[in-house]
């Protein structure tokens, strides 16, 4: 079988009670659809320890930008609208301790619910074709 990732607590609960109930490491892992491996460390941990909870989810690494960083990321945003990655990571980075790349501006602005956009492009009317729509438009007014 594959790795599938972390049991929820819910999961975790449901080994451990059919352990409890008195079936064996192979029933356990055929009725769950578990491994074997995983039902005995689980149950070994409840046994151990008197926990069913993993603490996996706190392993990963901190984020540099918390929510004050957020909130100053999102007041130089609405400075301008218009500023790119570059430029928000250079005006953001002089007033923080640690510097973050534009890959980590990125991630931030996502979260924070902002996404890139390019303005739409129009051709300019030039002079001579705007008095020529003018006269159209005056010739059908009415």
């Amino acid at each position: 079988m594959g790795k599938k990732g972390d049991l929820s607590n819910f999961e975790r609960g449901m080994v451990v009670g059919a352990r409890r109930a008195g079936l064996s490491i192979s029933q356990s892992a055929q009725l769950l659809g578990f491994s074997r491996t995983t039902i005995s460390r689980v149950y070994k941990e409840w046994c151990e320890k008197g926990k069913t909870s993993s603490m996996r989810q706190s392993c990963r690494r901190k984020c540099l930008v918390d929510a004050r960083g957020q909130r100053r990321m999102g007041r130089l945003i609405q400075a301008d609208r218009r500023a790119t990655l570059t430029e928000i990571t250079i005006h953001y980075n002089p007033g923080m301790q640690q510097s973050i790349c534009e890959a980590t501006t990125c991630i931030t602005l996502r979260r924070m619910g902002y996404n890139s956009r390019r303005p739409h492009w129009v051709p300019l009317i030039s002079t001579t074709n705007r008095k020529k729509r003018l006269q159209f438009a005056q010739a059908h007014q009415n």
